[in-house]
């Protein structure tokens, strides 16, 4: 059995999300046969295949699925490494590294960077509980984070965040100001993953649709305003969404998102404006939503 490799990792973490062997050789710039002999090598690797060859493109076996959910935290891992050597190299001493889930770096977070003025901020995108890990170990300074912390990191709410469901503007649910779990049943999903407990869907979209995966932004919301689609957004986004795209909120208890600063007792300046861009926030939802039923 032969040994997993950084490149076979990139190689495996691309197909699977692209679901096919040549974007993965586009993106990372390999050949094809190159990408091919990596899947071989990490097959043999794991001892069982990791794709399912398929008329079109290919799809993660559950051994694939193992693979990587490991391989996106051994990458996560490696790239935060380069970019702390990086920074040793060209930042000055006095620095605030801050980390945040991608959503909240559509509004929150670069409006509280804006606000810091002088302060040299870097920022690490990726999962809460990646993040929360990294500022228990002092790689980062703080970060916004929905996981539950560790015991040795503090947790400071910012918002209880509601989750919307977006639609294209010929939808019937657009310009409706909520929609129940019950309306919801039999809508066609755009999803992050074909798996509903990854993602944002929750108890309101009972054996969901999934008509379409895209872990993009862009892709979800290009597929939304086509009308092909609908998908769960947080609140923290919406100001960004473009206009072809219409929110509703979801009637549901379990329809929300307790957001929060994960830090270790220090940096309170820069939590306060976190506090005050989260106040912003919530401002501009409702600006946003207003302008429907205006």
């Amino acid at each position: 059995m032969g040994e997993f490799t950084v490149v076979g990792l990139r190689v495996v973490r691309e197909a699977g999300r692209h679901g096919s062997f040549s974007a993965a050789a586009e993106r990372l710039g390999y050949t094809q046969s190159a990408v091919s002999r990596q899947i071989a090598l990490m097959e043999q690797a794991a001892g069982q295949a990791l794709f399912e060859r398929q008329a079109r493109g290919v799809r993660l076996t559950e051994a694939g699925q193992v693979v990587v959910r490991h391989a996106e935290a051994v990458l996560g891992e490696l790239n935060a490494a380069q970019q702390h050597l990086q920074d040793l190299r060209e930042r000055p001493a006095a620095r605030l590294r801050v980390g945040a889930f991608s959503t909240a770096m559509a509004v929150l977070v670069p409006t509280a960077i804006a606000a810091a003025g002088r302060t040299r901020v870097t920022v690490r995108e990726g999962l809460s509980p990646g993040l929360v890990n990294a500022v228990a170990r002092g790689r980062l300074d703080l970060a916004v984070v929905t996981a539950t912390p560790l015991e040795s990191v503090e947790m400071t709410p910012l918002l209880d965040d509601p989750l919307f469901v977006a639609t294209g503007l010929g939808h019937a649910f657009a310009g409706q100001p909520s929609v129940t779990a019950e309306e919801l049943r039999g809508q066609r999903w755009i999803a992050g993953s074909a798996e509903p407990g990854t993602t944002l869907l929750g108890a309101w979209a009972e054996e969901p649709e999934i008509a379409y995966v895209a872990r993009d932004w862009v892709a979800k919301l290009g597929l939304v305003a086509a009308g092909l689609g609908v998908t769960v957004v947080p609140g923290m986004v919406v100001p960004a969404l473009p206009p072809s795209v219409a929110v509703v909120r979801i009637d549901h208890p379990d329809a929300v998102r307790t957001t929060s600063v994960a830090h270790r007792g220090e940096h309170e300046a820069f939590i306060e404006l976190l506090k005050d861009a989260a106040a912003e926030l919530a401002i501009q939802v409702r600006r946003r939503l207003s302008s429907h039923f205006a």
